[in-house]
């Protein structure tokens, strides 16, 4: 009996995985990683200006009048009082924030990152006051203006915390660190900018100096400690 001869059929070759797909994944992965890292260190290093601006924002500012003082401060605890006891006032954080969408629309890098930086409703405030101030002398208008300029501010700090702390994939917090350091840098830098307009007493140069010179001796010191024992 004959054998029957069966045409040569092609083999089926066994099904590889998207090797390229996975590497490139994995590289993506460590790159991300390795990038959180270095925002990491670089949000640490920025502590250091955190903290000095601070002291020394708070030096310059005791030296004006205590009714100012009071009124500054009365802005910020009440914000605080509102956002943990009354309502989250996100839909005015919203708004600002798509009002700088809009405006710095003609360049995308600032879209994604002057909401985060500019206070865009105290900028408004203190334009609005600029102007008012020019027909009218009066020490009420004066201190709502300090209220609702430092009301403002705080409601644009503890946002823009909290939206950047929100963000997924957030590697060792460096986004956050980092992120909320540098708006916070820059927002202090503003606000002592704004009260050399307005005081007399407030010195922009003298805080800036101070500021400067205490982050220097912190990072000389952690220096010393590391490397010079």
């Amino acid at each position: 009996m004959e054998k029957k001869e069966f045409p040569n059929l092609p083999k089926k070759e066994p099904r590889r995985m998207p090797l390229e797909a996975g590497a490139k994944s994995k590289i993506a992965g460590l790159s991300t990683k390795t990038f959180g890292v270095i925002k990491f260190i670089l949000g640490v290093c920025l502590l250091s200006f955190v903290y000095s601006s601070t002291v020394s924002f708070l030096r310059q500012f005791s030296l004006v009048d205590s009714a100012s003082q009071l009124y500054f401060w009365s802005g910020i605890i009440t914000f605080v009082l509102i956002y943990f006891f009354v309502f989250e006032p996100a839909i005015i954080y919203s708004k600002g924030h798509r009002l700088l969408e809009i405006v710095f629309s003609f360049f995308s890098p600032l879209v994604k990152l002057a909401p985060y930086v500019l206070p865009i409703y105290t900028i408004i405030i203190f334009i609005l006051y600029s102007l008012l101030s020019l027909f009218f002398k009066s020490r009420e208008l004066f201190y709502t203006f300090i209220f609702l300029f430092s009301f403002s501010l705080a409601l644009h700090l503890v946002f823009s915390a909290k939206t950047v702390r929100s963000k997924k994939g957030d590697f060792l917090k460096a986004n956050y660190i980092f992120g909320f350091s540098f708006v916070y840098i820059i927002n202090i830098l503003l606000l002592s900018l704004c009260l050399n307009l307005i005081f007399k007493e407030f010195s922009f140069v003298d805080f800036f100096n101070s500021s400067y010179l205490a982050a220097k001796n912190i990072f000389f010191a952690v220096f010393r400690q590391l490397f010079l024992r």
